[in-house]
């Protein structure tokens, strides 16, 4: 079974959705390569199953450790068949307060980062001419929210980078899907945020109350992510993944709105539209 199992190369192992994600599939029998800045913090994922799984260290704005990690990967089990691209962290301030090191930042390991693991487990996955690839954005990768500014731009870049991708790795039998969870119990309020204080009035009811009530909510959230590792699971197994899984009530519910609305909103300035264009266009 071991040896025709599938292979898992997840990001961001040594909590929240990548740790209970890694768990599931080692659960099912499957082998993994689970990550984080610190192998030392999934040691515990890999003892008594060192022959389906390894632990490597991996920050993913490292282009040497990326490549040491996908070596030791090919080394391993000689294939890749899901990446999930999970590493990274949220950052709120206004937009106006925005600090351009954290902005630089947070780029760097939510989108370079991400881009540059994907460009090298590419070639592995057009070798085999199969391959799926999970993106893990965010709601906020589809809306913009009151102190997000900068997190949602990172998950929008991904989103958009991911529409190319698909279009492009589709005919080589590679699957492109973005999983955008809303809040979800992973304390990422708690571990996995920077913030910027709000000291401008103006904004005190915008993003410095969104940022006073994200600080607040760890450990309330309504998303299970043991059932959210669940569905990404059953996404990897499907034969034609849909691009988006937005994941949660919260999430789903805001999504289609928006969706709604911003459609609403294009139909409605249709004839304007067309009347940019030559008139014997």
């Amino acid at each position: 079974m071991t040896s025709t199992a599938p292979v898992w190369f997840i990001t961001g192992c040594s909590t929240g959705f990548g740790r209970e994600l890694a768990t599931r599939v080692l659960d099912h029998g499957w082998r993994v390569v689970v990550t984080a800045r610190n192998a030392d913090a999934v040691a515990d994922l890999v003892a008594g199953r060192e022959d389906r799984a390894l632990a490597v260290a991996l920050d993913v704005t490292e282009a040497g450790q990326i490549a040491a990690a996908v070596a030791a990967a090919r080394e391993k089990f000689g294939r890749i068949d899901v990446l999930v691209n999970n590493a990274g962290y949220g950052y709120q301030s206004s937009v106006e307060e925005g600090e351009e090191a954290e902005i630089r930042a947070q780029f760097d390991a939510n989108v370079f980062g991400l881009f540059a693991l994907t460009r090298a487990v590419l070639p592995l996955m057009r070798a085999q001419r199969s391959g799926r690839i999970l993106n893990i954005t965010s709601v906020a990768g589809l809306i913009g929210f009151p102190a997000s500014g900068y997190y949602a731009a990172s998950k929008h870049a991904v989103e958009g980078w991911s529409d190319t991708l698909r279009a492009e790795a589709a005919p080589l039998g590679i699957h492109v899907t973005c999983v955008e969870p809303g809040p979800f119990r992973t304390d990422w309020a708690g571990r996995s945020l920077r913030q910027t204080p709000n000291r401008i009035a103006d904004y005190a009811e915008t993003a410095g109350k969104r940022m006073d009530d994200t600080r607040g909510v760890s450990g309330t959230q309504a998303g299970d992510p043991a059932r959210a590792a669940d569905a990404m699971i059953a996404l990897a197994e499907q034969a034609d993944p849909p691009r988006h899984l937005v994941l949660g009530r919260f999430g789903h519910d805001a999504v289609v709105a928006r969706l709604k609305e911003r459609l609403a909103e294009i139909e409605g300035n249709r004839d304007i539209s067309l009347a940019t264009d030559f008139p014997d266009a």
